[in-house]
């Protein structure tokens, strides 16, 4: 080997042994950004807009500063490590200014370090946080309506979703049966090419749809055999939550030869533009999901600058990013800040952490962070047993006497309704006892079954811990039986854990999942001494009987919504020592559980909806885009409305009553660790359940701009204002005295003493009115309202200030609401926190 050759095998060697130990850094340098950049840099004119102002991002203005950002970007890595030891990855050049690099921790000390370097993060993970939901808010008879009918409702407006990508050929989301789409001009986003079959994702109603993936190909998660490197769906989250915001109105929800209603989106004539950056087995990293928000790959623009409106984000942390001193500033939700800034209204799912408290992932005033509801449809079904007892459970399967399956061929009477059947447990049909290993109780391998004895009877399975990790699905369980002519199945859950969350799924044969111990208890004893044995345990004959109910029919309960019990729960925290923030989340309620909407076929993030066109599934996931579509709708009506008064509108005009006008409830554990309900706080939802009718005229709003925003940060005890100078190269020169002063629609106040008086401006949006003031407080806080009453002229701003006293030390928050009733009929909310200390 020649000393040439010697030395490039070193040099490759030792170029793979640094980046084996690289990983992924967000940077961010000085100099403004192009959404903030006033001028005065080597004669470059000034990009920077307003508040709620959008960027021309085709100027030459804007190009040749973000040309000019890039190149200094370049500059500092090559000044400072040789060309093949790091690799950048992505210039964010219009939110924020700065840059992804995969690089070495070594390489990141010296980049720290560096002049002009203002932070080094290491990147982290996110992940997702995973119909009948348009009559249940109302929408078709009160506010599709106003918006010239479903056919019109949303027309025109731009809905970003930062997730999994699209099926682009589902029906939700297809072009053809609906009145043609006219070009969208503020809208200038790019289409990426399927690599395989060469054309366009977009079709009219999509008309962006672009994939980040550098740091998951950098960190090596990413797999484009599974992952797939364009925006396709290869995971179901994405199609889901873009049909439930913006699908097409009454596509037809079919599986297994029923119809379960039909599917529309919130904003149905919304158009849909798809950011990719969450994949199948990962996540995603904030480097790719920032880039999806700020940057500009490969001649497509960000969201932001693409022009997108309304920015739905069903995705948050791992965990709290630990390399940043507080929840509000760190590069995710300072990217979002500047979406804000530049007129873009964003809603980020709450978390599925709940119900415990101090839960969330979405943390900052300017965002919407969105909590889950149930509504009111359940589906239950029931297992009718030899003995005369009736067992409860759930399952989305036709009952026995409208049963079409193998065993009806052979056995004609299967359609009566007085026709019972034997129960077999899988366990005692068994071709071979070694066979165990398979753990065959759960019902996933129809090979070690006997078919022979399964054939016409109903198949009883167990439910393990397989079912809660995803190795274990109901619809395998379904396969198997049909597989082997089962009249039908039952699962019975044996045992529970904490957290365990049961949904119904659809089947093709009648089924039951039996979700409470006792009742599988019930099941097991008479199957156990009506099945008659030998010495050795094996079964003699098989005794047991019992018929399974109709579960396809939705029961709609009065009780609704409530709030779901994964559904993540304040109170907010300021930093990562978890201590209590002044401003309140959740912000707003919506519907998050059992919704219907759009799959992938190539979804695998619900093991029991594999292959379905349709899925119906839970999470904050789903209420995120519930509220994405709405606020499509009042930016419909309203286009001129900045992100926060579009959110204001949300939370004053909310519900704080269940369907039977009784106080909201929320899930929560006993002491047993089984579910009871509670009556709800604004812990758990907020403002309330959105009243989307209400939201298009709610009379008053509480506005704010990007100085507020500053002026929240400013006034937050433990935040360094150079830290806030590095983010948003401002300085604090907002103060507004202290942070729970920040004009949002809700007053909490984490740490009270004495007596603290609160400020609120409010701006007429409707005609001239008068509205009177009152407020009311649990005992251990004083609360008054001044003045009385106001009367506001179209576009008048009034102040009004809250006293908020300490009676009496509790340890505890205390909650209450302001009521500004107007005298043409409005009514507007706010929600008041407060916890009294002595000092």
């Amino acid at each position: 080997m020649s000393a040439a050759e010697f030395l490039c095998i070193f040099i490759v060697l030792f170029t793979i042994f640094i980046l084996g130990r690289a990983e992924v850094y967000i940077v961010t340098v000085e100099g403004e950004p192009i959404i903030s950049y006033r001028g005065g840099d080597n004669g470059f004119e000034a990009t920077a807009v307003e508040s709620d102002e959008k960027i021309d991002t085709t100027s030459e203005l804007v190009t040749s500063y973000a040309r000019h950002l890039e190149k200094k970007h370049d500059m500092l890595l090559g000044l400072l490590f040789e060309r093949d030891t790091y690799k950048k990855l992505y210039s964010y050049k219009h939110l924020i200014n700065g840059f992804a690099v995969h690089i070495t921790p070594d390489q990141a000390e010296i980049l720290q370090r560096a002049p002009g370097v203002k932070s080094v993060e290491r990147d982290w993970k996110v992940r997702r946080l995973t119909t009948h939901t348009p009559e249940f808010l109302g929408l078709p008879t009160g506010v599709w309506p106003t918006g010239g009918g479903f056919d019109r409702a949303g027309e025109d407006i731009v809905i970003g979703f930062v997730d999994s990508g699209i099926y682009p050929h589902h029906p939700s989301f297809g072009s053809h049966h609906t009145d043609p789409y006219g070009p969208v001009p503020k809208y200038r986003g790019k289409c990426e090419v399927d690599p395989d079959t060469k054309r366009s994702f977009c079709n009219g109603k999509i008309i962006g749809a672009q994939h980040f993936a550098e740091a998951a190909i950098a960190a090596r998660a990413f797999n484009p055999a599974v992952d797939f490197a364009s925006p396709l769906d290869g995971d179901g989250h994405g199609s889901h939550t873009a049909a439930i915001a913006a699908g097409n109105n009454g596509i037809p929800v079919r599986m297994h030869g029923h119809e379960f209603g039909r599917a529309s989106g919130m904003a149905p004539r919304a158009r849909i533009a798809v950011y990719k950056a969450l994949y199948r087995l990962f996540g995603g990293f904030v480097a790719d999901v920032v880039a999806a928000i700020d940057q500009t790959m490969s001649g497509g623009w960000s969201a932001v600058h693409d022009g997108v409106d309304i920015l739905s984000l069903s995705v948050g942390p791992n965990s709290p990013p630990a390399t940043t001193k507080t929840t509000f500033l760190n590069p995710f939700d300072v990217t979002l800040l500047a979406a804000v800034k530049a007129g873009v209204f964003v809603a980020q799912a709450a978390g599925n952490g709940g119900p415990f408290p101090k839960t969330l992932v979405s943390y900052s005033p300017w965002i919407t962070t969105v909590a889950a509801a149930i509504d009111d449809r359940r589906y239950k079904n029931h297992l009718n047993l030899g003995n005369g007892k009736i067992l409860a459970g759930i399952g989305l399967s036709r009952k026995h006497t409208l049963a079409k399956f193998p065993v009806v061929l052979e056995h004609p009477a299967a359609t009566h309704g007085n026709r019972t059947f034997t129960l077999v447990a899988a366990n005692d049909v068994l071709l071979d006892s070694s066979v165990m290993k398979y753990s065959a109780s759960d019902c996933q391998r129809p090979e070690v079954l006997n078919k022979n004895l399964v054939e016409g009877n109903i198949l009883l399975c167990g439910y393990s811990f397989n079912f809660v990790t995803g190795t274990a699905s109901i619809k395998k369980v379904s396969e198997t039986a049909k597989s082997l002519g089962a009249a039908g199945f039952v699962l019975a859950v044996e045992n529970v854990s904490p957290g365990t969350k049961f949904d119904p799924v659809p089947v093709g044969i009648p089924g039951i999942l039996i979700t409470d111990v006792t009742k599988s208890m019930d099941l097991v004893d008479y199957y156990n001494t009506s099945t008659t044995r030998d010495w050795t345990g094996r079964v003699k004959s098989f005794k047991g009987t019992g018929t399974i109910g109709d579960g396809l029919m939705p029961i709609l309960h009065k009780s609704a919504p409530q709030v779901a019990l994964f559904s993540a729960r304040g109170p907010n925290i300021k930093d990562f020592s978890f201590q209590d923030a002044d401003i309140l989340k959740p912000d707003i309620l919506a519907p998050g559980s059992l919704i219907w909407a759009a799959w992938s076929p190539n979804g695998t993030d619900e093991a029991n909806f594999l292959g379905e066109g349709f899925a119906l599934i839970s999470g904050t996931s789903m209420a995120a885009p519930h509220i994405a579509g709405i606020a499509a709708l009042v930016k419909q009506k309203h286009p001129h409305w900045s992100p926060a008064a579009i959110k204001s509108a949300l939370m004053t005009t909310t519900t704080k009553l269940d369907r039977a006008s009784r106080p909201l409830q929320a899930q929560q554990y006993s002491e047993t660790e089984a579910m009871k309900l509670v009556t709800a706080t604004p812990f758990d939802y907020g403002s309330g359940h959105v009243n989307p009718r209400a939201a298009l005229d709610p009379g008053l709003i509480f506005d704010a701009g990007y100085e507020d925003y500053l002026g929240f940060l400013c006034t937050t005890p433990g935040i360094d204002i150079h830290e806030i100078r590095n983010y948003t190269n401002q300085p604090c020169n907002y103060s507004m005295g202290h942070p729970y002063n920040f004009n949002t629609p809700s007053i909490t106040v984490a740490h009270l003493v004495k007596t603290q008086v609160v400020t609120r401006t409010v701006t007429n949006v409707a005609e001239e009115e008068t509205y009177s003031m009152s407020a009311r407080m649990q005992p251990a806080i004083a609360i008054e309202v001044n003045p009385p009453a106001m009367t506001l002229k179209p576009g008048a701003s009034r102040k009004f200030t809250v006293t908020l006293t300490v009676r009496s030390v509790t340890g505890t928050y205390s909650f209450g609401e302001i009521c500004m009733k107007g005298s043409r009929g409005h009514k507007v909310n706010i929600p008041v926190i407060a916890q009294g200390n002595w000092r």
